[in-house]
């Protein structure tokens, strides 16, 4: 008798980078700890964009987001250009069971993704995702349900709240005892914000905590394929909607059924992306992965038949907020981004409203000129602050990254060579200085939050 495939749980959250404990960070998510002590942690995981639409569409169709039509939020107009190509879609056709909970911000119409069952709507609270999984599970179990189940369940709650993030409670001590996060000056506001945020990433834990305890509860934990990452990096400034590691570096751990090779405790150093995800599933489950897959399955890697699959990664930015044309390359020792257009300030209304923004503001950054292009070395300079494009010692390897990147835009058909790609007929764009005044609609649409 042939094995049931596993079941796929996809927990995913709102802009948590690897701001967990398993990643060092100083914040206590034991659930989080313990999911990692079960699995394997990637190390070095990167999103495709740091931006959350265009992050989520490139994982869950397995290409880079130019290719699924993904340039900006979906909230703000934009839609994949080929639906059907969504893993939803896939494991339907391999004989799964489909549904979603809670965020998701990909697509509206959960038929149109692929999914066989809506659980909530798109921005429910925690609380309510967390009770229509619990309800899901019962039912499918009441009507011995024996398909095997793919499962997406999302949380917001890392996003920011306006310009805060909802916390539960924060005192003064608090406040007072957090560093700020990296990259930001040591103020009380810095670190209060710094503070709120942790208190968010805690109750993320404590969600994602009782999801995978629901699963224990069926029965279903030993069959199960758990995936559990983010869409980008956290939301302050230098990191979200950003091209170094602090934009793009996410949370990435695999918990899995033993013929995974998933060991328990494992760490993993080499570089992966999210759209090894796809092919990653397509491997597990036995079934032919599809031809406009653009990443490599994680098994090979996972069970020591490779000590690597990447040479390179590649990052994009294109619409957030206001448009704002990026594009990087990676590589284990050098990170080159490039930008694209006639700005030369950055655009604020791509760095989430809150008191860690305020402080740059306060000192000047709306005024800084960018470089059109930036190189790191990330082995004397892993935090990417020390830009080397303009010194001749490193004009090689800048010309080399340059070319690397053009054959990848070259091949993968990246309009942005020929300027801005077309908006959406009910696309919303604000102004570049967004942040510094009043708002500026700049294309037609309904009224949305400025907040993305």
């Amino acid at each position: 008798m042939a094995q049931q495939p596993p079941h796929i749980l996809y927990l995913h959250s709102h802009d948590t980078g690897r701001h967990i404990q398993p990643y060092g960070a100083p914040v206590h998510t034991p659930n989080l700890q313990r999911l990692a002590d079960q699995g394997v942690t990637f190390r070095h995981a990167f999103c495709a964009a740091p931006t959350c639409s265009p992050s989520r569409a490139a994982l869950l169709l397995g290409q880079s987001p130019h290719r699924t039509g993904m340039f900006g939020l979906h909230h703000r107009g934009w839609s994949l250009s080929h639906p059907q190509r969504h893993l939803a879609h896939f494991l339907q056709d391999c004989g799964y069971r489909t549904a979603r909970a809670g965020v998701h911000h990909v697509c509206n119409d959960a038929d149109t993704a692929g999914y066989t069952d809506q659980l909530t709507e798109m921005h429910c609270g925690a609380l309510r995702t967390r009770q229509a999984v619990s309800e899901f599970l019962q039912q499918r179990e009441s009507h011995k349900d024996d398909r095997p189940l793919f499962l997406a369940v999302g949380f917001g709650e890392t996003h920011r709240a306006g310009r805060g993030f909802a916390a539960d409670y924060v005192t003064e001590d608090d406040a007072r005892s957090t560093a700020p996060m990296p990259g930001l000056p040591n103020t009380p506001d810095t670190r209060r914000d710094a503070a709120e945020f942790n208190d968010s990433a805690r109750r993320l834990d404590q969600h994602m905590g009782d999801i995978l305890d629901r699963f224990a509860t069926y029965s279903l934990t030993d069959n199960t394929l758990v995936i559990c990452t983010t869409d980008h990096g956290i939301p302050f400034p230098g990191h979200k909607c950003n091209l170094t590691a602090r934009g793009l570096g996410v949370m990435l751990i695999l918990r899995g059924p033993k013929s995974s090779g998933l060991e328990a405790g494992r760490i993993i150093d080499p570089m992966v992306s999210h759209l090894d995800l796809y092919p990653t599933i397509c491997d597990l489950i036995g079934a032919q992965a599809p031809d406009w897959l653009e990443g490599r399955s994680l098994l090979p890697l996972v069970r020591g038949e490779t000590d690597r699959l990447h040479n390179e990664l590649f990052g994009e930015v294109t619409h957030h907020a206001a448009y704002e044309p990026m594009r990087s390359l990676r590589t284990e020792r050098y990170a080159y981004v490039r930008r694209f257009g006639d700005r030369k300030l950055p655009v604020v209304a791509n760095s989430d409203d809150g008191p860690s923004r305020d402080v740059w503001l306060e000192h000047g950054w709306a005024d800084q000129t960018l470089p059109d292009e930036t190189l790191y070395d990330l082995v004397f300079d892993p935090d990417e602050t020390h830009n080397l494009a303009h010194d001749p010692a490193h004009a090689d390897t800048l010309q080399a990254m340059r070319d690397r990147l053009d054959r990848w835009m070259q091949t993968t058909e990246d309009p942005i060579r020929q300027g801005p790609p077309p908006i959406p007929e009910a696309g919303v764009l604000v102004s570049a200085d967004n942040g510094m005044g009043e708002p500026e609609r700049v294309y037609p649409a309904e009224p949305i939050p400025v907040s993305a």
